[in-house]
Protein backbone atom coordinates (compact mmCIF):
# COMPACT_ATOMS: atom_id res chain seq x y z
CA UNK A 1 0.00 0.00 0.00
CA UNK A 2 1.23 3.48 -0.82
CA UNK A 3 0.33 4.71 2.67
CA UNK A 4 1.59 2.33 5.35
CA UNK A 5 -0.95 1.27 8.01
CA UNK A 6 1.83 1.68 10.58
CA UNK A 7 2.18 5.42 9.96
CA UNK A 8 -1.26 6.23 8.55
CA UNK A 9 -3.27 6.63 11.72
CA UNK A 10 -5.58 9.54 10.88
CA UNK A 11 -7.45 9.54 7.56
CA UNK A 12 -9.97 12.06 6.23
CA UNK A 13 -12.38 11.37 3.36
CA UNK A 14 -13.67 14.39 1.47
CA UNK A 15 -17.06 13.55 -0.06
CA UNK A 16 -19.55 16.35 0.58
CA UNK A 17 -22.47 14.93 -1.43
CA UNK A 18 -25.93 13.38 -1.07
CA UNK A 19 -27.19 9.95 -0.01
CA UNK A 20 -26.89 8.12 -3.33
CA UNK A 21 -23.36 9.43 -3.87
CA UNK A 22 -22.36 8.31 -0.38
CA UNK A 23 -23.84 4.82 -0.72
CA UNK A 24 -21.93 4.28 -3.97
CA UNK A 25 -18.69 4.90 -2.07
CA UNK A 26 -19.43 2.37 0.71
CA UNK A 27 -17.48 -0.50 -0.97
CA UNK A 28 -14.45 1.82 -1.04
CA UNK A 29 -15.00 2.72 2.63
CA UNK A 30 -15.19 -1.00 3.45
CA UNK A 31 -11.87 -1.68 1.77
CA UNK A 32 -10.28 1.34 3.44
CA UNK A 33 -11.32 0.20 6.91
CA UNK A 34 -10.04 -3.34 6.32
CA UNK A 35 -6.66 -1.97 5.18
CA UNK A 36 -6.41 0.48 8.09
CA UNK A 37 -8.22 -1.30 10.96
CA UNK A 38 -6.70 0.89 13.68
CA UNK A 39 -6.89 4.24 11.92
CA UNK A 40 -9.28 7.01 12.90
CA UNK A 41 -11.31 7.70 9.74
CA UNK A 42 -13.14 11.04 9.47
CA UNK A 43 -15.72 12.06 6.86
CA UNK A 44 -15.72 15.67 5.65
CA UNK A 45 -19.28 16.04 4.41
CA UNK A 46 -22.60 17.88 4.23
CA UNK A 47 -24.57 18.37 7.47
CA UNK A 48 -26.99 15.48 6.83
CA UNK A 49 -24.04 13.04 6.60
CA UNK A 50 -23.51 13.04 10.37
CA UNK A 51 -26.30 10.43 10.42
CA UNK A 52 -24.58 8.54 7.61
CA UNK A 53 -21.46 8.26 9.77
CA UNK A 54 -23.56 6.88 12.64
CA UNK A 55 -25.11 4.28 10.32
CA UNK A 56 -21.71 3.28 8.98
CA UNK A 57 -19.77 3.59 12.22
CA UNK A 58 -18.00 0.30 11.42
CA UNK A 59 -16.16 2.19 8.68
CA UNK A 60 -16.16 5.84 9.79
CA UNK A 61 -15.25 7.13 13.25
CA UNK A 62 -15.88 10.85 13.06
CA UNK A 63 -17.71 13.53 11.11
CA UNK A 64 -16.61 17.09 10.32
CA UNK A 65 -19.05 19.43 8.61
CA UNK A 66 -17.63 20.81 5.37
CA UNK A 67 -19.15 24.32 5.09
CA UNK A 68 -19.00 24.73 1.32
CA UNK A 69 -16.60 26.44 -1.05
CA UNK A 70 -16.92 28.79 -4.07
CA UNK A 71 -17.77 26.81 -7.18
CA UNK A 72 -19.27 23.83 -5.35
CA UNK A 73 -23.06 23.78 -5.80
CA UNK A 74 -24.12 21.56 -2.88
CA UNK A 75 -24.45 24.38 -0.32
CA UNK A 76 -23.92 28.15 -0.05
CA UNK A 77 -20.45 29.41 0.85
CA UNK A 78 -20.05 31.12 4.22
CA UNK A 79 -16.73 32.88 4.82
CA UNK A 80 -17.01 32.77 8.61
CA UNK A 81 -17.74 29.04 8.66
CA UNK A 82 -14.98 28.43 6.13
CA UNK A 83 -12.43 30.19 8.33
CA UNK A 84 -13.46 27.98 11.28
CA UNK A 85 -13.18 24.89 9.10
CA UNK A 86 -9.67 25.85 7.96
CA UNK A 87 -8.53 26.34 11.54
CA UNK A 88 -9.96 23.00 12.60
CA UNK A 89 -8.46 21.14 9.66
CA UNK A 90 -5.00 22.55 10.27
CA UNK A 91 -5.20 21.44 13.89
CA UNK A 92 -6.19 17.89 12.94
CA UNK A 93 -2.88 16.90 11.28
CA UNK A 94 -4.24 14.08 9.10
CA UNK A 95 -1.83 11.53 7.67
CA UNK A 96 -3.97 11.18 4.54
CA UNK A 97 -6.84 13.14 2.99
CA UNK A 98 -8.70 11.20 0.28
CA UNK A 99 -10.29 13.38 -2.38
CA UNK A 100 -13.36 11.34 -3.35
CA UNK A 101 -15.52 14.28 -4.43
CA UNK A 102 -14.93 14.38 -8.17
CA UNK A 103 -12.43 15.04 -10.94
CA UNK A 104 -10.30 17.41 -8.89
CA UNK A 105 -11.27 20.72 -10.43
CA UNK A 106 -11.53 23.21 -7.56
CA UNK A 107 -11.21 20.70 -4.73
CA UNK A 108 -7.65 19.43 -5.19
CA UNK A 109 -6.16 22.89 -4.74
CA UNK A 110 -8.66 23.62 -1.97
CA UNK A 111 -7.59 20.56 0.03
CA UNK A 112 -3.90 21.18 -0.55
CA UNK A 113 -4.26 24.80 0.58
CA UNK A 114 -5.69 23.60 3.89
CA UNK A 115 -2.21 22.27 4.77
CA UNK A 116 -3.90 19.57 6.83
CA UNK A 117 -2.12 16.48 5.48
CA UNK A 118 -1.09 14.58 2.36
CA UNK A 119 -3.80 14.56 -0.34
CA UNK A 120 -4.53 11.69 -2.73
CA UNK A 121 -7.49 11.07 -5.01
CA UNK A 122 -8.75 11.91 -8.48
CA UNK A 123 -7.27 14.40 -10.91
CA UNK A 124 -8.00 15.37 -14.50
CA UNK A 125 -6.75 17.56 -17.33
CA UNK A 126 -5.91 21.01 -16.09
CA UNK A 127 -5.21 19.95 -12.50
CA UNK A 128 -2.89 16.97 -12.82
CA UNK A 129 -0.97 15.97 -9.71
CA UNK A 130 1.50 13.21 -8.76
CA UNK A 131 0.41 10.08 -10.69
CA UNK A 132 1.55 7.92 -7.81
CA UNK A 133 -1.12 9.37 -5.50
CA UNK A 134 -3.71 10.57 -7.99
CA UNK A 135 -5.78 8.61 -10.51
CA UNK A 136 -7.18 10.15 -13.68
CA UNK A 137 -10.92 10.52 -13.08
CA UNK A 138 -12.56 7.58 -14.90
CA UNK A 139 -15.67 8.24 -17.00
CA UNK A 140 -18.28 5.96 -18.51
CA UNK A 141 -18.25 3.49 -15.59
CA UNK A 142 -20.24 2.88 -12.42
CA UNK A 143 -19.76 5.34 -9.57
CA UNK A 144 -19.09 2.30 -7.37
CA UNK A 145 -16.30 0.99 -9.57
CA UNK A 146 -14.82 4.48 -9.99
CA UNK A 147 -13.99 4.68 -6.30
CA UNK A 148 -12.78 1.11 -6.16
CA UNK A 149 -10.32 1.96 -8.93
CA UNK A 150 -8.95 4.74 -6.75
CA UNK A 151 -8.65 2.36 -3.82
CA UNK A 152 -6.78 -0.14 -6.01
CA UNK A 153 -4.55 2.63 -7.37
CA UNK A 154 -3.42 3.30 -3.81
CA UNK A 155 -2.59 -0.37 -3.33
CA UNK A 156 -5.55 -1.12 -1.08
CA UNK A 157 -7.21 -4.53 -1.64
CA UNK A 158 -10.83 -4.34 -2.82
CA UNK A 159 -13.43 -6.36 -0.88
CA UNK A 160 -16.22 -6.61 -3.43
CA UNK A 161 -18.53 -4.02 -4.97
CA UNK A 162 -21.69 -4.84 -3.02
CA UNK A 163 -23.56 -1.98 -1.40
CA UNK A 164 -24.68 -2.03 2.24
CA UNK A 165 -27.42 -0.32 4.21
CA UNK A 166 -27.51 -1.23 7.92
CA UNK A 167 -30.91 -0.81 9.58
CA UNK A 168 -31.17 -0.51 13.35
CA UNK A 169 -33.68 -2.55 15.35
CA UNK A 170 -35.22 0.62 16.77
CA UNK A 171 -35.84 1.87 13.22
CA UNK A 172 -37.70 -1.33 12.36
CA UNK A 173 -39.73 -1.10 15.56
CA UNK A 174 -40.62 2.54 14.92
CA UNK A 175 -41.75 1.83 11.37
CA UNK A 176 -44.10 -0.97 12.36
CA UNK A 177 -45.41 0.75 15.47
CA UNK A 178 -46.42 3.75 13.35
CA UNK A 179 -47.59 1.73 10.34
CA UNK A 180 -48.55 -1.81 11.49
CA UNK A 181 -50.26 -2.58 8.17
CA UNK A 182 -46.79 -2.87 6.62
CA UNK A 183 -46.25 -6.11 8.55
CA UNK A 184 -48.61 -7.81 6.11
CA UNK A 185 -46.09 -7.43 3.28
CA UNK A 186 -47.04 -7.52 -0.42
CA UNK A 187 -46.37 -3.83 -0.93
CA UNK A 188 -44.80 -1.90 -3.78
CA UNK A 189 -42.93 1.25 -2.81
CA UNK A 190 -43.29 4.18 -5.23
CA UNK A 191 -40.86 7.05 -4.71
CA UNK A 192 -41.42 9.71 -7.42
CA UNK A 193 -39.14 12.45 -6.07
CA UNK A 194 -35.53 13.36 -6.76
CA UNK A 195 -33.24 16.36 -6.44
CA UNK A 196 -34.32 18.62 -9.29
CA UNK A 197 -37.57 18.44 -11.25
CA UNK A 198 -35.63 17.68 -14.44
CA UNK A 199 -34.65 14.32 -12.93
CA UNK A 200 -38.25 13.27 -12.24
CA UNK A 201 -40.24 10.84 -14.35
CA UNK A 202 -43.70 12.26 -15.18
CA UNK A 203 -46.21 11.81 -12.31
CA UNK A 204 -48.73 10.32 -14.76
CA UNK A 205 -46.29 7.49 -15.53
CA UNK A 206 -45.69 6.76 -11.85
CA UNK A 207 -49.46 6.70 -11.35
CA UNK A 208 -50.04 4.28 -14.24
CA UNK A 209 -47.37 1.89 -13.02
CA UNK A 210 -48.63 2.13 -9.45
CA UNK A 211 -52.17 1.35 -10.63
CA UNK A 212 -50.90 -1.73 -12.43
CA UNK A 213 -49.29 -2.99 -9.23
CA UNK A 214 -52.41 -2.20 -7.19
CA UNK A 215 -54.54 -4.01 -9.73
CA UNK A 216 -52.42 -7.12 -9.17
CA UNK A 217 -53.22 -7.03 -5.47
CA UNK A 218 -50.20 -5.18 -4.08
CA UNK A 219 -50.49 -2.39 -1.54
CA UNK A 220 -48.99 0.73 -3.10
CA UNK A 221 -47.02 2.85 -0.64
CA UNK A 222 -45.96 6.28 -1.88
CA UNK A 223 -42.96 7.84 -0.15
CA UNK A 224 -41.05 11.10 -0.27
CA UNK A 225 -39.79 13.97 1.86
CA UNK A 226 -41.99 16.72 3.30
CA UNK A 227 -40.74 18.98 0.52
CA UNK A 228 -42.02 16.50 -2.09
CA UNK A 229 -45.60 16.45 -0.81
CA UNK A 230 -47.03 18.31 -3.80
CA UNK A 231 -45.44 15.77 -6.14
CA UNK A 232 -46.55 12.68 -4.21
CA UNK A 233 -50.06 14.15 -3.86
CA UNK A 234 -50.10 14.67 -7.62
CA UNK A 235 -49.17 11.03 -8.27
CA UNK A 236 -51.78 9.73 -5.81
CA UNK A 237 -54.40 12.06 -7.29
CA UNK A 238 -53.82 10.59 -10.76
CA UNK A 239 -54.23 7.00 -9.57
CA UNK A 240 -57.45 5.01 -10.01
CA UNK A 241 -56.64 2.75 -7.05
CA UNK A 242 -56.10 3.98 -3.50
CA UNK A 243 -52.53 4.34 -2.28
CA UNK A 244 -50.96 4.68 1.16
CA UNK A 245 -49.27 8.06 1.51
CA UNK A 246 -46.19 8.01 3.76
CA UNK A 247 -44.75 11.28 2.47
CA UNK A 248 -42.59 12.85 5.18
CA UNK A 249 -43.37 10.03 7.62
CA UNK A 250 -40.22 7.90 7.32
CA UNK A 251 -36.65 8.67 8.27
CA UNK A 252 -33.73 7.12 6.39
CA UNK A 253 -33.70 3.97 8.51
CA UNK A 254 -37.44 3.47 8.31
CA UNK A 255 -37.58 3.90 4.56
CA UNK A 256 -34.69 1.45 4.34
CA UNK A 257 -36.75 -1.16 6.20
CA UNK A 258 -39.81 -0.38 4.08
CA UNK A 259 -37.83 -0.90 0.88
CA UNK A 260 -36.16 -4.03 2.27
CA UNK A 261 -39.52 -5.75 2.83
CA UNK A 262 -41.21 -4.42 -0.32
CA UNK A 263 -41.82 -6.62 -3.34
CA UNK A 264 -40.63 -3.84 -5.64
CA UNK A 265 -39.34 -0.26 -5.62
CA UNK A 266 -40.28 2.12 -8.43
CA UNK A 267 -38.22 5.31 -8.44
CA UNK A 268 -36.09 7.75 -10.33
CA UNK A 269 -32.35 7.16 -10.25
CA UNK A 270 -31.81 8.60 -6.78
CA UNK A 271 -30.77 7.65 -3.25
CA UNK A 272 -33.56 5.15 -2.64
CA UNK A 273 -32.54 3.17 -5.73
CA UNK A 274 -29.17 2.54 -4.08
CA UNK A 275 -30.93 1.50 -0.86
CA UNK A 276 -32.88 -1.08 -2.90
CA UNK A 277 -29.61 -2.30 -4.39
CA UNK A 278 -28.08 -2.60 -0.92
CA UNK A 279 -31.01 -4.52 0.61
CA UNK A 280 -31.58 -6.67 -2.52
CA UNK A 281 -35.12 -5.51 -3.29
CA UNK A 282 -36.06 -5.65 -6.99
CA UNK A 283 -36.42 -2.21 -8.52
CA UNK A 284 -37.49 -0.24 -11.54
CA UNK A 285 -35.13 2.73 -11.86
CA UNK A 286 -35.84 5.53 -14.31
CA UNK A 287 -32.69 7.38 -15.36
CA UNK A 288 -33.52 10.95 -16.36
CA UNK A 289 -29.96 12.32 -16.42
CA UNK A 290 -28.55 10.18 -19.24
CA UNK A 291 -25.99 8.39 -17.03
CA UNK A 292 -27.48 4.94 -16.34
CA UNK A 293 -24.05 3.33 -16.59
CA UNK A 294 -22.86 5.58 -13.76
CA UNK A 295 -25.77 5.46 -11.34
CA UNK A 296 -27.75 2.34 -12.19
CA UNK A 297 -27.53 -0.70 -9.84
CA UNK A 298 -24.88 -3.23 -10.86
CA UNK A 299 -27.18 -6.27 -10.57
CA UNK A 300 -29.12 -5.98 -13.82
CA UNK A 301 -31.18 -9.10 -13.13
CA UNK A 302 -32.68 -7.75 -9.92
CA UNK A 303 -32.79 -4.10 -10.96
CA UNK A 304 -33.95 -2.70 -14.29
CA UNK A 305 -32.59 0.74 -15.15
CA UNK A 306 -34.34 2.53 -18.02
CA UNK A 307 -32.58 5.40 -19.79
CA UNK A 308 -35.55 7.66 -20.44
CA UNK A 309 -33.36 10.14 -22.33
CA UNK A 310 -32.80 7.51 -25.04
CA UNK A 311 -36.10 5.62 -25.27
CA UNK A 312 -39.34 6.90 -23.79
CA UNK A 313 -41.28 3.65 -23.95
CA UNK A 314 -43.77 3.12 -21.12
CA UNK A 315 -44.70 -0.34 -22.42
CA UNK A 316 -41.07 -1.40 -21.94
CA UNK A 317 -41.17 -0.18 -18.34
CA UNK A 318 -44.44 -2.06 -17.78
CA UNK A 319 -42.98 -5.23 -19.25
CA UNK A 320 -39.96 -5.02 -16.95
CA UNK A 321 -42.27 -4.46 -13.99
CA UNK A 322 -44.26 -7.54 -14.93
CA UNK A 323 -41.02 -9.50 -15.19
CA UNK A 324 -39.80 -8.43 -11.76
CA UNK A 325 -43.14 -9.22 -10.16
CA UNK A 326 -43.35 -12.56 -11.95
CA UNK A 327 -46.38 -11.40 -13.90
CA UNK A 328 -45.29 -11.68 -17.53
CA UNK A 329 -47.94 -11.25 -20.13
CA UNK A 330 -50.39 -9.42 -17.88
CA UNK A 331 -51.92 -6.13 -19.01
CA UNK A 332 -53.04 -3.07 -17.12
CA UNK A 333 -56.58 -3.53 -15.83
CA UNK A 334 -58.93 -0.89 -17.14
Amino acid sequence: MKFSPVTTRRIAIFRALQLGDMLCAVPAFRALRAAYPDAEITLLGLPWAASFCSRFSMYINRFIHFPGFPGLPEQPFNEVEWAKFVRQMRSEKFDLILQMQGNGNIVNAMLEDLQAGSVAGFHSEGNYRNDDLFLEYPTGISEIDRHLRLISHLGIPVLGNELEYPIMDIEKENLYSKHPFLLDGDCVCVHPGSRGAWRQWPPSHFALLADYCAGMGFKVVVTGTYEEASLTNHVIGLMKYPAIDLTGQTNLGEIGQLIKTASLLISNCTGVSHIASAVRTPSIVISMDGEPERWGPLNTDLHKTIDWTVEQDFEQVLSLTQHLLGLKGMAICS
